[in-house]
């Protein structure tokens, strides 16, 4: 018994750092930006706002909520409520959109499965970012993001919580 302790404590000690590690936050969004389709550049012309070569959504979109973490392993879990059109004959409403999460680290995008919005415009996001993003995470920007990855067009942003 007393042999087999060495080998017990050598286990404990690979595995809890790593399960630690996993359990720390990478980057943590609170509080969400609706997007409005278009802005104006340095000369006065209209323009798309894209962001990172996402454009957005053809329409204004709200959202009441929004709470991101993401962790070193690159697990990923969203609570978003009421993100829902601000314009257009569907106001109020969610047009059937899907969405998925979209986290850019140095200007690399890593995506989150894709899920359907209720008639609320609430949404849950648990899976896993593919490819896993690096640690740490350079100038971190999360989208949220119409349809499924790597198409699709933002409809919100996250606001980084430091």
């Amino acid at each position: 018994m007393l042999k087999k302790l060495p080998v017990f404590a050598l286990f404990l000690g690979i595995v809890f750092p790593l399960s630690a590690a996993a359990q720390t936050s990478l980057v943590r969004f609170e509080g969400g930006i609706g997007s409005q389709p278009f802005a104006r550049n340095a000369a006065g012309a209209v323009v798309a706002n894209d962001v990172l070569g996402v454009n957005p959504g053809g329409r204004p979109w709200v959202i009441s909520r929004l709470s991101v973490d993401v962790k070193t392993d690159g697990r990923i879990s969203v609570d978003g409520r009421g993100l829902l059109l601000a314009g257009g004959g569907n106001i109020g409403r969610t047009a059937n959109q899907t969405v998925h999460a979209r986290l850019f680290c140095g200007g690399v995008a890593h995506n989150s499965g894709t899920v359907p919005l209720e008639a609320s415009g609430d949404f849950r996001i648990e899976g896993d970012l593919s490819p896993t993003p690096p640690s740490p995470c350079a100038d971190p920007i999360l989208l949220i993001v119409s349809g499924v990855a790597p198409d699709g067009n933002w409809f919100a942003a996250g606001i980084q919580k430091q």
